[in-house]
């Protein structure tokens, strides 16, 4: 395996100067930076990342805790990290929390250890008292999709309070009155954010969120299946469950399945974070989409900024409305026009 030393053998000059070719230095002429990264293709050489680290300290890593690996939102949301930050000339190490504040905090910690340069997290919980101190200590961090609030930490969010009013316009219009919610975690501020626009979009339409019809879940498909079955058994069940994400709101479907009901005929069905498996289901699954690559990419930049010294922006993208089959929407050979943005669904 070739060395520093080789390298500059190869190009000509001294071994510092190929150093300060590949950590980027101004000072390098343009003819020697021309000959070094020559060397360094012709000879296959690849510098020590931790014996770099050690020198600049820096790593070129981030870590990301998400929510739960197996919610296809947050897939989505570390694959754009991932390829943003690797743009960006950054690797990621992934912790999955699996909606466990003492898990997240584990792997919060391993990351704090490996030196990572900065932090992009989803939180679990509002009051992490681990997240609290790396804040605290100054260690670059990025909340995305949550936060914590109160915490001077850029956030990279989605606002769907203008979708879910989009929402239950669509559902009043369609002549459903009764409407119920599956709720993410209080401890959340998704799951409480979520819930007060759906209130909020009901009172001005008239319409009550009685506590029988707000069920608490936890973001996970056999909460929204044990809510379902809940709603199912009341004296007056209602017309429309809202699931407040997607897990939640394929645990809903095969409660209702498994009364031997249907969709919407018997109850209707509805999610926030739309995911393309909503498109196969039977019938597709009416949805709020989120931007999710470009969150992902958004939280990646504004952590590097930080990181590099430019200040960080918070940025809230708009959520948005996607009509489907699944709340008795008419269908012409099968196609749904979303209201909102005229884009039409299969």
């Amino acid at each position: 395996m070739a060395s520093i030393k080789d390298v500059a053998a190869e190009a000509g000059v001294s071994v510092a100067t190929v150093s300060r070719v590949l950590n980027d230095h101004r000072s390098v002429s343009a003819d020697a930076r021309t000959r070094v990264l020559a060397a360094v293709e012709t000879l296959g050489y690849r510098p020590n990342a931790v014996a770099r680290s050690l020198r600049t300290d820096q790593t070129h890593t981030l870590g990301l805790v998400i929510s739960d690996v197996m919610n296809p939102y947050f897939t989505e949301l570390a694959r754009s990290v991932e390829e943003e930050a690797r743009a960006l000339g950054y690797s990621v190490i992934i912790g999955n929390a699996d909606e466990r504040p003492d898990l997240q905090d584990h792997h919060v910690r391993n990351l704090l250890d490996r030196r990572i340069d900065g932090l992009l997290v989803s939180p679990t919980d509002g009051g992490s008292p681990l997240m609290l101190d790396a804040v605290r200590a100054g260690t670059p961090m990025v909340f995305v999709d949550r936060w914590m609030p109160g915490v001077a930490v850029p956030v990279v969010r989605s606002d769907g309070r203008a979708a879910v009013r989009d929402l239950v316009a669509h559902l009043h219009g369609l002549g459903h009155r009764r409407l119920a919610i599956i709720a993410g975690p209080a401890a959340t501020t998704t799951g409480q954010e979520r819930v007060a626009a759906f209130r909020e979009a009901l009172r001005a339409y008239g319409l009550d969120l009685p506590d029988a019809y707000i069920g608490q879940g936890d973001f996970q498909a056999e909460s929204g299946r044990r809510v379902t079955e809940g709603f199912l058994d009341l004296p007056e069940p209602p017309e429309v469950v809202f699931a407040a994400d997607n897990l939640m709101a394929l645990g809903a479907l095969d409660a209702v399945r498994a009364r031997g009901m249907r969709v919407p005929q018997d109850i209707a069905l509805a999610a926030f974070d739309d995911i393309p498996w909503f498109v196969h289901t039977d019938p597709p699954i009416t949805a709020i989409a989120q931007p999710t690559g470009e969150l992902g990419r958004a939280a990646v930049r504004a952590l590097v900024d930080r990181i590099e010294g430019r200040p960080p922006e918070s940025v809230t993208l708009p959520a948005r409305l996607v009509v489907r089959r699944s709340c008795g929407e008419p269908s012409p050979r099968n196609v749904a026009v979303n209201p909102v943005t005229n884009r039409s669904e299969s």
